[in-house]
């Protein structure tokens, strides 16, 4: 069913969501050849400590994708403020309009609809706007949710989970802070439990918003 995605978008409200969300689906999908394209709307600079250089979590962004090996001309990365993408809901669709006629993606990836986080709800909104015609699916963070609705699953083995895990080792910035889904146990934990329902290794849960094929 998937042999005819060539190109994927994966839209990303901060740096750090794409990998959370869909690491080891990115590390599969450029494994079989397909064009994975990222874009990134708020690199969060207000959430960083006093005295942090602006650029860090920018340049933690850059250097993980540079570990995917996804080219720099297919990344996008923007700087609308935290937490305050709602003040930009025209611009985020205006954005997300060039990047369609950019790229012209067979695939988007977006945060979930149940994702309760307001930059997430609105790139969410304006992602499905600008994309409606096309592939979407929505993808999990579980510690935004209060119930998500898993019906797609990317299976995964152990050496795409690894890369996922090798990818969000690049933001050093985010250990510090010592969230509890920021940790080995938890990625391989939730990857598992994914896993586990369709009789696999390691899987990935989406939430299937609109299918072409």
């Amino acid at each position: 069913m998937m042999n005819h995605i060539k190109k994927v978008l994966l839209l990303a409200p901060h740096t750090d969501d794409a990998e959370l969300g869909c690491g080891g689906t990115m590390a599969k999908f450029l494994e079989h050849g397909i064009e994975v394209h990222v874009a990134a709307f708020s690199t969060a600079r207000a959430s960083l400590p006093d005295g942090s250089d602006p650029d860090l979590l920018k340049n933690e962004f850059i250097s993980a994708m540079d570990f995917f090996e996804i080219p720099r001309e297919q990344l996008r990365i923007y700087d609308y403020e935290v937490r305050k993408l709602n003040y930009s809901r025209q611009e985020v669709l205006e954005e997300l309009v060039k990047l369609r006629q950019e790229i012209a993606p067979d695939m988007v990836l977006v945060p979930s609809g149940s994702d309760l986080h307001q930059d997430h709800q609105v790139l969410y909104a304006e992602g499905l706007r600008a994309f409606k015609e096309i592939t979407v699916w929505g993808y999990e963070l579980p510690w935004n949710h209060i119930s998500f609705s898993a019906q797609a699953f990317v299976t995964l083995e152990e050496r795409h989970i690894q890369k996922k895990w090798d990818a969000l080792l690049h933001y050093k910035s985010q250990f510090v802070k010592q969230r509890q889904y920021f940790t080995e146990e938890f990625i391989r934990g939730l990857a598992t439990v994914r896993g586990t329902q369709v009789r696999a290794p390691f899987a990935e849960a989406y939430e299937v918003i609109r299918t072409r094929w």
